[in-house]
């Protein structure tokens, strides 16, 4: 894996390009749009603090991180329990990736 400060957004770009989503915005967060889907993406190297938007604003989010950091952004979005969707997306130096989902909000 490179440098763990550096925001793995190309990957996170590619995997959106990949599935058709028209991406728009630079930088560590932009939009991927798809029909009637618009997803807000975040690229972050670590599950810190300032990675986690305001849950007040969009309603689909995903957050693309590296595989260390993946596990523990999911315990920490699940223990803040934000108003939107979400879904993280574990990545590697190569092509590989996984998608980790919120857990359900059924009671």
């Amino acid at each position: 894996m490179g440098p763990v400060n550096i925001p793995p957004v190309e990957q996170a770009r590619s995997i959106f390009s990949e599935l058709g989503y028209t991406l728009s915005g630079d930088g560590t967060e932009f939009r991927a749009e798809r029909e009637w889907k618009v997803v807000h993406v975040t690229a972050t190297a670590d599950e810190s603090e300032g990675s986690i938007p305001d849950p007040d604003t969009d309603s689909l989010r995903c957050f693309v991180t590296y595989r260390e950091a993946a596990e523990s952004l999911v315990r920490r979005l699940s223990d803040l329990k934000p108003d939107y969707e979400w879904a993280v997306i574990s990545v590697t130096d190569g092509a590989d990736y996984d998608v980790l989902h919120a857990p359900s909000m059924r009671a």
